[in-house]
């Protein structure tokens, strides 16, 4: 029996697009982007064994970003560069392929770092009872069928600390975590 393990999926162009679009408003600066080598740091010391990352990115147009990938490879995650017709959604059917076949991998708890309601049927065909599931993103951006009993919500943000630069999000704060210092800066 091989050793148990997170695979960590994540839609680059869906967190990229989040944090751009609805978090900051504008392109993010490279110290407000994620830093990924404490994404899956975070998920290892969480559920106590190894973490393989990887990095679903979309190649249709023939090219890749060398430093990036480079960037990936040095932090041990895997690129999956995927291309394909201009009407297909590449990185979403390579992330649902994935979850498939993570149905038949015993040894294997999933993590989707995506806040796209199009992966909610293979996630949620996941929550067997035999492994965890978790979905990792902004809370306040993940459609609510991500959001369903049995699936582990951890925040880029506020849970993995995954940024050098506070981000400007206004969230619910649930009293039990409220801490007024911080309104009084």
């Amino acid at each position: 029996m091989t050793e148990r393990r997170t695979f960590l999926l994540l839609d680059g162009e869906n967190i990229d697009a989040t944090l751009g679009g609805s978090v900051l408003g504008r392109r993010p600066l490279p110290e407000e982007r994620p830093r990924w080598e404490r994404v899956t740091a975070y998920l290892a010391e969480q559920w106590e064994q190894p973490v393989t990352g990887l990095f679903f990115l979309n190649a249709s147009h023939g090219t890749l970003p060398n430093s990036f990938v480079q960037a990936l490879l040095a932090m041990d995650y895997r690129p999956v560069p995927l291309s394909g017709r201009t009407d297909e959604k590449v990185v979403d059917i390579g992330i649902q392929r994935t979850l498939e076949a993570l149905l038949e991998r015993e040894d294997a708890d999933v993590v989707l770092g995506s806040h796209d309601a199009d992966f909610a049927p293979q996630l949620t065909a996941l929550l067997d009872g035999s492994r965890r599931v978790g979905q990792l993103g902004f809370r306040e951006f993940t459609s609510t069928q991500l959001v369903a009993e049995g699936i582990e919500q951890f925040d880029l943000e506020y849970d993995v600390r995954a940024f050098n630069a506070e981000l400007p999000r206004v969230r619910i704060i649930p009293l039990e975590e409220f801490d007024p210092t911080f309104f009084l800066r």
